[in-house]
């Protein structure tokens, strides 16, 4: 072979790499304009298949009770998604928007009044002193209190202005995610192929057994952490309404994310107990208790029941991945980051243990 032999194919190489290199980057030009164009949905659409896959056991149950018409029960499934989170979220918020209203007007008029905190408050360890003389200053005069912790006050004033706007931004986004959803439901067989075609383009023959995997862990999560958070919410707002506590939309919301977070809504229930029981009649503050106390051990019995045929789940991964998600993108972050860190946890458990044991044993020798 000569020398001209050898730049003739030297410049075939050439050619086909340079030829290469541009259909790649137009590729992912192409990619990269799609995902500027979709990024505003982004997140809806994600949680759109999160809420499609949570509900697809349930819409199929529908639909053949239906007479096998998958279009009216994804509608049906639609409907009932909006009446049964945004009608109780409207509500609460709704309130806490009166609610912190009417404390601002209470505030500048000087009409604000604290009832006197209990005797048995001074008694409590740690923190009992310290509250009870706070709590008494508050009693007599509530400016000498908002003096001395103002720049709190606006640093947490600020949070709950911005949080507020966030919470808004992501009811609108929630709203848009369930009718992604119905949408989803609605060609679910079609939708159910293309996800297998691709599972099956990126893992091979496992797939599909991939995709399955991750439906069991949103159906898991979804119903067994934020089903159970949202439900927690929501009764706990209920009940701060029902006794007068103000802002009790706020309370709620505090004490879903806590839920969420793997918590608990004992830090929100408790103050609002204490506050009942010096405020309220007797038998309210009794019934409040016990209902209370209701919301706040339901988990125990609820977990189980729902996430029984769900992947198990470490519960730091999903405080991480709700922590991170909320940190990341928001309101819709503290629920889509638990599910996407679940599933990727999950996805990677089930691929190292199909790692051959025999194949780790050579590798360790």
């Amino acid at each position: 072979m000569n020398n001209t032999e050898d730049e003739i194919i030297v410049e075939k190489i050439q050619r086909v790499a340079l030829d290469t290199i541009i259909k790649i980057g137009i590729l992912l030009a192409i990619m990269v304009w799609c995902f500027e164009i979709m990024s505003p949905f982004l997140h809806p659409i994600i949680w759109g298949v999160i809420i499609a896959a949570a509900a697809y056991e349930s819409f199929l149950r529908l639909s053949k009770k239906m007479g096998h018409r998958p279009i009216l029960a994804a509608i049906l499934t639609t409907l009932i998604f909006l009446a049964v989170t945004i009608v109780p979220v409207v509500l609460l918020t709704e309130s806490m928007a009166t609610g912190a209203e009417a404390l601002a007007d209470d505030a500048k008029r000087g009409t604000l009044k604290i009832p006197p905190p209990p005797e048995s408050v001074a008694g409590w360890p740690l923190i009992g002193e310290k509250l009870h003389g706070i709590w008494h200053k508050a009693s007599v005069d509530i400016t000498v209190v908002l003096k001395q912790f103002a720049p709190q006050l606006k640093d947490m004033g600020s949070w709950l202005l911005s949080a507020a706007a966030g919470a808004g931004y992501g009811l609108l986004q929630f709203a848009l995610s369930i009718l992604i959803a119905g949408l989803l439901l609605a060609n679910a067989d079609t939708a159910l192929l293309a996800i297998n075609a691709l599972a099956t383009r990126v893992a091979g023959r496992d797939g599909i057994k991939f995709v399955e995997i991750a439906a069991k862990t949103v159906r898991g999560v979804t119903r067994g952490v934020l089903g159970v958070a949202v439900i927690q919410g929501i009764l706990a707002g209920l009940g701060f309404l029902v006794v007068g506590i103000p802002g009790a939309g706020l309370w709620a919301f505090v004490a879903m994310v806590l839920a969420v977070i793997q918590i608990g809504i004992l830090p929100v229930t408790l103050p609002a107990i204490i506050y009942v029981f010096a405020t309220a009649e007797p038998l309210t503050a009794i019934l409040f208790l016990i209902w209370s106390i209701v919301i706040s051990t339901i988990d125990n019995v609820l977990k189980p029941l729902l996430m029984g045929k769900g992947a198990a789940v470490p519960i730091p991964i999903i405080f991480i991945g709700a922590i991170g998600g909320f940190i990341a993108t928001g309101i819709l972050g503290l629920f889509t980051g638990a599910i996407i860190l679940s599933i990727g946890y999950t996805l990677y458990k089930t691929w190292v243990e199909q790692t051959p044991v025999e194949t780790i044993s050579k590798q360790a020798e």
